[in-house]
């Protein structure tokens, strides 16, 4: 079992190299990027399957989100088995650091209907939803995929940028809530709680990542961040206003939180249901909660871009890790939400511990209190990150 924290958030919209002023600055060429010359369409932009005389697969995750052995970390358990089994041999590349700084070595290729380089990408809900609406993501052949249609858990089927389940399969999924150290501060059930109670005040942290952030903020006000309206987002900003005009919220953050959380040095924040796993091994004082109003759910995603030339490969690999046994093994390492079914039984045999941490398999209590942040279009997607930024300082 791994116990280091993470050094990168997968959720993080301004960690990696990106910072503040680069988001911006990306954020500014959103307009843009549902131009004619950037869309694409399936008759638009074919792309060949080479998979029958071609073994073999190149893909692209985030930086310690696969299982590695622990005696040689050369050694990748679940993929090693995959290439064995399958004879497909797989180049595995952790150049995923930040959702926008690999849409921006991947654009100009996948707007041009050219290849790049890659067949299966890993990326966040969002990421994934706006190069969906661009056209740049091959549909996936559902008879392929038996493992998935049987044992994806439905509550992350038929989101609103995937309806069919056909172009982005959750590699893991994750919430954002609340987390508090019991060693400084007494339980915390509520985001207005975190926001406004006394006792907290300077001792706050909140996330980045707009979505989660915003999400959170929009279920306490009784909306639903899976489907609201610009004055429902509006009313939410106002009240992250008036909590960082009052100085409750000290600063926001990637998943640098983590550490100022687990010394004691923040008191309560927002933050991600992995990094807290985490912390927890090391002190059980560090909790995560799901808010009474709610909590957001989020997945990364396997997507196949356009002119990748080996989609049945691709699609092997993904029905290799639908599997509730490798879906187990993958999970016992990364400790996110496994979002496959029967993987919780195959825990058992690896970590008790593990497959009864509702952190990783929730049941559905907990799930029916989570929701998908809704997909934006290009114009809201600028206007509410742009809002949002201006609120936080960044």
């Amino acid at each position: 079992m791994r116990s280091p924290l993470r050094p990168l958030t997968r959720r993080g919209l301004l960690t990696g190299t990106l910072g503040s002023a680069a988001l911006l600055a990306t954020a500014g060429t959103l307009a843009g990027c549902g131009t004619k010359g950037a869309q694409q369409t399936e008759a638009g932009c074919k792309s060949e399957d080479l998979s029958a005389t071609e073994k073999k697969l190149a893909f692209s995750n985030w930086p310690q989100y696969m299982d590695v052995d622990e005696k040689d970390e050369a050694k990748r358990p679940t993929l090693d088995a995959f290439i064995a089994k399958s004879g497909i041999q797989v180049t595995y590349t952790e150049d995923v650091n930040d959702n926008n700084e690999f849409f921006g070595k991947v654009q100009n290729q996948l707007a041009g209907c050219q290849s790049t380089g890659r067949d299966v990408m890993v990326l966040t809900d969002w990421m994934a939803a706006r190069m969906i609406r661009l056209g740049w993501i091959q549909k996936l052949d559902k008879a392929k995929l038996p493992n998935v249609e049987a044992n994806l858990l439905p509550s992350l089927r038929n989101r609103s940028f995937d309806s069919d389940n056909q172009l982005a399969i959750p590699w893991q999924s994750g919430l954002a809530g609340l987390a508090y150290n019991a060693k400084v501060t007494k339980e915390i059930r509520t985001v207005d709680e975190l926001l406004t109670r006394p006792d907290l005040k300077g001792k706050v942290t909140a996330l980045s990542e707009m979505r989660d952030t915003m999400g959170l903020l929009l279920q306490s006000n009784g909306h639903d961040p899976a489907e609201f309206t610009t004055a429902q987002f509006d009313d939410a900003l106002n009240k992250l206003k008036k909590a960082v005009d009052s100085k409750q919220i000290r600063k926001f953050t990637g998943n640098d939180y983590a550490p100022d959380l687990a010394k004691g040095d923040i008191a309560a924040c927002i933050g991600w249901s992995g990094d807290v796993i985490q912390l927890g091994f090391e002190d059980e004082k560090i909790k995560f909660v799901v808010p009474e109003s709610g909590v957001m759910l989020w997945s990364d995603n396997m997507l196949v871009p356009n002119k990748a030339s080996h989609r049945a490969n691709a699609e092997e690999l993904i029905n290799y890790y639908y599997d509730p046994a490798v879906a187990a093994k993958l999970a016992a390492y990364v400790n996110y939400i496994c979002p496959v079914k029967g993987a919780q039984a195959e825990m058992e045999k690896i970590d008790p511990d593990l497959a009864s941490n509702p952190l990783i398999f929730p049941d559905d209590a907990m799930l029916s209190k989570s929701k998908v942040f809704m997909a934006l279009d290009e114009k809201r997607e600028k206007e509410y990150e742009t809002k949002f930024q201006q609120v936080i300082g960044a």
